[in-house]
């Protein structure tokens, strides 16, 4: 009986990549585990503020009275649409288009930079025109918190992304083992864009209507 033999060596080291009891690639297995703990905090952050909101503070006006809707709305669009062109980009990369896939890649990091532009802007009006800060209330507090963290996940995104782009104009494409690195930064992005949509609902539109 000839002895059985040794898989081939890619075979090999896509089963050693795999986690053994579910068969998931053990990067895209930690992005999951990773993404449901962030889900986890946000919505700790977001609970936090509705704690606050609806309270009368003697300093400083709170985030629900000064709110900017139509900007907020604008900015939110933004946001949105670069998940479009992260879908594009994976797309993209899935029929081998390098060149479009730089393209949706630089597409996704400048619409992140727009919205984050916009926050910058808008807590600069927060600030200045408003003398709302940090410290001017724990409503106020709780509201820089939420917003300013998604934000800092948003900056790492569009570095991210840009660090892709820069790889794959360095190296002429990417290779078929750094697809799954697209795929990753995919989640993170999209886990990005849907924490807004639940922010900009409760925190922006719910509070602004009813608890202004």
């Amino acid at each position: 009986m000839s002895e059985p033999t040794a898989p081939p060596e890619d075979v090999a080291v896509a089963h050693h990549d795999e986690h053994e009891s579910t068969g998931v690639e053990n990067r895209k297995l930690g992005m999951w585990v990773f993404l449901s703990s962030e889900f986890l905090f946000f919505g700790a952050l977001i609970t936090n503020y509705l704690l606050y909101f609806g309270r009368e503070f003697p300093q400083g006006p709170k985030p629900a009275e000064i709110y900017d809707i139509p900007f907020t709305s604008v900015s939110s669009f933004v946001l949105l649409m670069s998940s479009l062109t992260m879908v594009l980009a994976h797309n993209a990369l899935s029929r081998r288009d390098q060149g479009a896939t730089r393209t949706w890649l630089l597409a996704t990091a400048m619409l992140g930079s727009v919205f984050l532009a916009g926050q910058v802007f808008e807590f600069t009006e927060f600030i200045v025109e408003h003398d709302m800060t940090l410290s001017t209330n724990p409503a106020a507090s709780a509201f820089y918190v939420l917003t300013g963290f998604h934000g800092t996940h948003v900056a790492l995104g569009v570095i991210m992304l840009l660090s892709l782009f820069g790889l794959s104009k360095r190296l002429g494409g990417l290779s078929e083992r750094q697809h799954l690195n697209v795929e990753l930064v995919g989640l993170y992005w999209h886990f990005v864009d849907i924490i807004w949509i639940v922010i900009f609902t409760v925190v922006y539109l719910l509070t602004a209507t009813g608890g202004g």
